[in-house]
């Protein structure tokens, strides 16, 4: 009974410790959003400045040459572009400072609940506060949403703001060159494609709607042969035991589990080949995936880093399922989790 209440008050020394970061995160985060506006606010002033001037390149193009022209709209390209960064960067600040704002009432909150001093000091080593799965999962799904909003503002985001600037670059040139307006228009088609295709992968990602309607195994199928074509890694997808539709919160933890260890081997592992094989059996759902890379140590699912495995581990035991790594550095992995196939 001592031992509990000792480590109830370790854990509480932890909450507060970890509280006590937060709040001097969150000051900092404050200091540098204040900073970024008062940068978004001489760029906005600075593109405004830009956008007059070429309209007044604009009235007078008969009278214009080419390069002033050419320069007049590399100038508004060149700021619209600091200004879209800019305001990237002051968006990702602001989500950041929601999210630390949203862990602070959490620690807040457990601080009250737990024993231990008011101040913090230094952590107890290898205790667990009883909210590491809720700081994991929020930690996770806020790393998730940081890749795909970088994704977007270095992608789609920064092709919108291109789009602009051709099309009125092409509208220009109808009346003095249509066939560089032509060309110019035909660069604009191409880009609006590639564009377009980044944001249908990006919805993919993000929510797969044949998920719900398909079922598993052909969202995986599809989500398999999309990863090939983007990229150089060659995945080798076996499916076996009987295909069927499973509860829905196991077909979205299994399907985001794979494509979390895809992911993972695509972006760290420097593998050519994975195989992901997935056993729909009748107790069992069994998912393995064996790449060629690298490999890691394990240990780092115990660690500070690597979100996604800890968060896969922590679902399937919570679902009653065995999660297994065998890897080594300059071995390769094998990543194996099992789940059981009924609610």
């Amino acid at each position: 009974m001592a031992m509990d209440e000792e480590k109830l008050v370790d854990d509480g020394v932890n909450v507060q410790v970890e509280l006590e970061e937060t709040q001097r995160a969150l000051r900092e985060i404050n200091l540098m959003i204040e900073q970024s506006q008062v940068e978004l606010t001489k760029l906005t002033q600075r593109n405004a400045a830009i956008t007059t001037h070429l309209q007044q390149v604009q009235t007078k193009i008969a009278q214009t040459s080419p390069e002033e022209i050419r320069m007049a709209y590399d100038s508004a390209l060149d700021a619209q572009q600091r200004l879209f960064v800019m305001r990237g960067q002051l968006e990702k600040l602001q989500s950041e400072k929601i999210y630390l704002e949203k862990y602070k009432i959490i620690l807040e909150r457990s601080s009250a609940s737990l024993p231990g001093p008011v101040s913090g000091g230094p952590a107890s080593g290898g205790a667990k506060s009883p909210f590491a799965g809720i700081e994991m999962i929020v930690n996770a799904q806020e790393a998730e949403r940081q890749r795909l909003s970088r994704q977007m503002h270095d992608g789609p985001a920064q092709a919108m703001s291109n789009f602009i600037l051709q099309t009125e670059i092409a509208m220009r040139l109808l009346d003095i060159d249509p066939a560089q307006a032509k060309e110019e228009l035909s660069n604009l088609k191409t880009s609006a494609m590639g564009t377009f295709q980044k944001v249908r992968n990006f919805i993919f990602e993000l929510r797969p709607m044949m998920l719900d309607d398909l079922g598993l195994v052909p969202t995986i199928r599809k989500y398999v042969d999309a990863y090939k074509e983007q990229t150089s890694l060659d995945v080798i997808l076996t499916i076996t035991g009987s295909e069927r539709r499973l509860e829905p919160y196991l077909e979205v933890m299994i399907f985001r589990a794979i494509q979390e260890l895809i992911g993972n081997a695509a972006r760290h592992s420097q593998a050519t080949t994975l195989k992901v094989n997935l056993d729909m059996g009748s107790e069992l759902v069994r998912v393995s995936v064996d790449d060629n890379g690298k490999g890691f140590d394990p240990e780092v699912v115990h660690g500070a880093g690597s979100l996604g495995l800890k968060l896969i581990r922590e679902r399937t035991e919570m679902l009653g399922g065995l999660f297994e790594i065998d890897t080594a550095a300059g071995k390769g992995a094998h990543i194996v989790f099992s789940v059981p196939a009924h609610a």
